[in-house]
């Protein structure tokens, strides 16, 4: 699978250091987090008598910006990097004057969240702050270093929402970020959020580096099962040539099992087809459409929880059903997508009913969608330029399908790469 296994042994002694001591391991290490449970500042948040979340952004405001003292920093974000009560962290950091915010770097759909998938808002100075924004949307290495630079920061600050899924963009943004910050010799402060649909488990294929692109730069599951700090600590300590003095801010209160919704944290769509925390709970094996001929659901209400084309009927949701897939139904649907796929045309399929989260699996009912769809469908096609490799990390899932192997046959084939990918997460996992 090409895991490195470098850094194990040193992201462990640093979260050891942190286990023993209660205090945070020492600065510049390259796994340094704070937001140790038993800090001061540590206590879960309540509202109405309920247990939330605190993000990263709220615990390192809690102590002041300590550990941005003296440094210039420039924050990587988007419309999700925002407190509980719904403002934006750049408006608030701005505004204090115990932070030297001097820039901000927008990701793909941009730093304000104006761009639709595969765009950005390119290079702008903010109307509300005035602060230079900076376009990091398809720029790597020392093209984002140099980006960097000319930004004059000292330290760069993630704040992003994921939504769980190797080929979310967002993680990848955070991965090259990570790497020009080492080229530029800049410090990477991640401040964390939840996995919107838990930390329990990865599941899925694991990416073939031969696969490498923008939705997967390296060997992780598609349904990752880790938060956004967790995964800076495995590049840092797996994946990155040189690994960049890196610290993460963890959060308080949030536990491996809590979906979203027992966050207590207002959801903002990280892009404009994640619109609630329910999508993200099936984006993780529905975005495979995108590989395919049929719709994902773009330009509906519902995206990647309907899935359609001209020409299917009843007998694809039937198909599905009959597969006794645990957690979903499938309803015969129909819908007109407003754009992409099918645009202003009524199309058949299905839509998606997650009636028991606890058991749902994304990927194995992705890849039973994929299979049923084959099979009840006469024009299934795959996009002509095989994106669905790109998707999965190998040709391994549309090889398999073509030949006609059932929906076990497909998932039991990644089974011992993700044994080897799960031994590895589990030496960066910060929370229980």
């Amino acid at each position: 699978m090409g895991l490195s296994r470098r850094g194990l042994l040193a992201a462990g002694g640093a979260l050891g250091a942190v286990a023993a001591t209660g205090h945070p391991a020492t600065a510049g290490t390259p796994g340094r987090e704070t937001g140790v449970p038993g800090r001061e500042n540590g206590a879960p948040g309540r509202e109405n008598g309920r247990r939330r979340v605190r993000t990263g952004f709220e615990r390192l405001a809690a102590d002041g910006y300590a550990q941005l003292a003296g440094q210039r920093v420039g924050v990587v974000t988007n419309p999700t990097g925002v407190t509980p009560d719904a403002r934006h962290l750049v408006d608030v950091m701005h505004a204090d004057e115990r932070v030297d915010l001097a820039a901000v770097f927008g990701p793909e759909h941009g730093f304000r969240g104006t761009a639709q998938a595969g765009g950005s808002e390119g290079r702008y100075d903010d109307p509300a702050t005035g602060l230079p924004v900076y376009d990091t949307y398809l720029k790597s290495g020392r093209p984002l270093a140099d980006v960097f630079i000319a930004s004059g920061v000292d330290t760069v600050v993630f704040d992003i929402q994921d939504a769980g899924a190797r080929f979310y963009t967002y993680i990848w943004t955070l991965y090259d970020c990570m790497e020009a910050a080492a080229l530029a010799g800049k410090r990477f402060v991640v401040l964390d959020r939840p996995n919107p649909v838990t930390g329990r488990a990865a599941l899925g294929p694991v990416l073939d580096r031969a696969f490498a692109t923008f939705v997967g730069r390296e060997p992780i599951a598609q349904a990752h099962g880790m938060t956004v700090a967790e995964l800076a600590l495995l590049f840092n300590g797996e994946f990155l040539a040189a690994p960049v003095a890196l610290e993460t801010v963890r959060m308080s209160g949030w536990r491996r099992s809590d979906f979203f919704d027992a966050t207590g944290l207002p959801w903002v769509p990280p892009s404009p087809n994640m619109p609630t925390p329910e999508t993200a709970l099936v984006y993780s094996g529905t975005c495979l459409f995108e590989g395919t001929n049929l719709s994902e659901g773009r330009g509906t209400t519902r995206p990647f929880e309907l899935l359609g084309a001209e020409g299917i009927d009843r007998r694809w949701a039937e198909a599905a059903n009959a597969l006794g897939l645990p957690g979903v139904r499938f309803r015969e649907a129909w819908f007109a997508p407003t754009f992409s796929k099918f645009q202003g045309r009524t199309v058949g399929g299905v839509q998606l009913h997650v009636h028991d989260r606890e058991s749902f699996d994304p990927v194995r009912t992705g890849i039973g969608l994929l299979v049923t769809a084959r099979r009840s469908w006469s024009g299934f096609a795959w996009r002509p330029d095989n994106w669905i490799d790109k998707l999965t990390g190998s040709t391994r899932v549309r090889t398999l399908i073509d030949a006609g192997a059932d929906t076990d046959e497909v998932v039991g084939a990644w089974q011992k790469d993700l044994a080897a990918f799960r031994a590895v997460r589990k030496e960066y996992l910060l929370y229980r």
